[in-house]
């Protein structure tokens, strides 16, 4: 690649970059506004005058804290069983022959293309027999079955040498001791990756909480943004911003510490295909 083309694809990135900064920088800026200042001047770029107190406020109205701990443990416990769960399928599928595991694979994949609105119905009746309505585990227990963790994690395990398997074999081992101190250390890129990303998807997910939930100290941190912007009547988008910029947080250290592992992670995944 020549230096000019270096220089302008670098400028592009760049530019793309900034622009998805934009809305981030924009709702922090719009945190210190006041009411006053979004109805005469909404464009105005820097808060005229500043108002750090939105934060305080807000935090006097809104029950953040639970909002936060019932959002933390959701995803945690999501994100564990995912992992457990997942990773045993996947070493099922990459390693232990069956009748009809290819088709049973590709149907397993295939449920993936199935968009979750569709499956609300039979899933919310599913969960009211059950009497898990209003309730963390109608959040938990679904989002446990997750096919992009099996072949993600099936990637991983089929780039491990099966020489290493045959060894610990010979030793003596089992089919558990050898997933558990062979297979797991072997694939933890793919396991801290799909941890992020699982993480992620249970801390911002709104659809679900939205139908499941009805009490306020249930309420995972979308659906505290959605009915404190509700009862403002959408007027204080300072307050709101406020509020938003606190429950970013979490997602913000999530991507700064798992970047490059689930950059490098993904890499390497492409690359484990027999």
């Amino acid at each position: 690649m020549t230096h000019r083309k270096q220089i302008l694809l670098h400028a592009v990135l760049t530019l793309g970059g900034l622009l998805m900064l934009f809305p981030f920088i924009w709702m922090l800026l719009t945190s210190f506004k006041g009411v006053g200042q979004m109805i005469n001047d909404p464009l105005a770029w820097l808060p005229v005058p500043w108002r750090p107190r939105n934060y305080p406020d807000v935090l006097a109205e809104v029950p953040l804290g639970q909002a936060y701990w019932n959002s933390m443990y959701i995803a945690a416990v999501t994100v564990a069983a995912t992992l457990f769960t997942g990773a045993m399928a996947a070493y099922a599928f990459a390693r232990i022959p069956f009748r009809g595991s290819g088709p049973l694979f590709g149907l397993f994949l295939a449920t993936q293309m199935v968009p979750a609105q569709v499956t609300v119905v039979p899933l919310y009746i599913m969960l009211a027999e059950l009497q898990l309505i209003d309730s963390h585990l109608a959040l938990i227990l679904p989002a446990i079955a997750n096919p992009f963790a099996v072949f993600l994690l099936r990637q991983f395990i089929r780039a491990v040498p099966v020489e290493l398997e045959d060894a610990a074999r010979i030793d003596g081992a089992g089919r558990w001791t050898i997933f558990w101190r062979i297979i797991l250390p072997n694939i933890r890129p793919g396991l801290w990756t799909l941890g992020i990303i699982v993480f992620l998807a249970s801390w911002n997910s709104y659809f679900f909480p939205l139908v499941f939930l009805n009490t306020p100290d249930l309420f995972t941190i979308p659906l505290l943004l959605d009915s404190f912007h509700s009862q403002r009547g959408g007027v204080d988008y300072g307050l709101t911003a406020a509020l938003s910029a606190m429950t970013v947080v979490p997602m913000l250290i999530a991507f700064l510490i798992g970047q490059r592992k689930i950059l490098n992670s993904m890499a390497s995944s492409g690359l484990g295909g027999r």
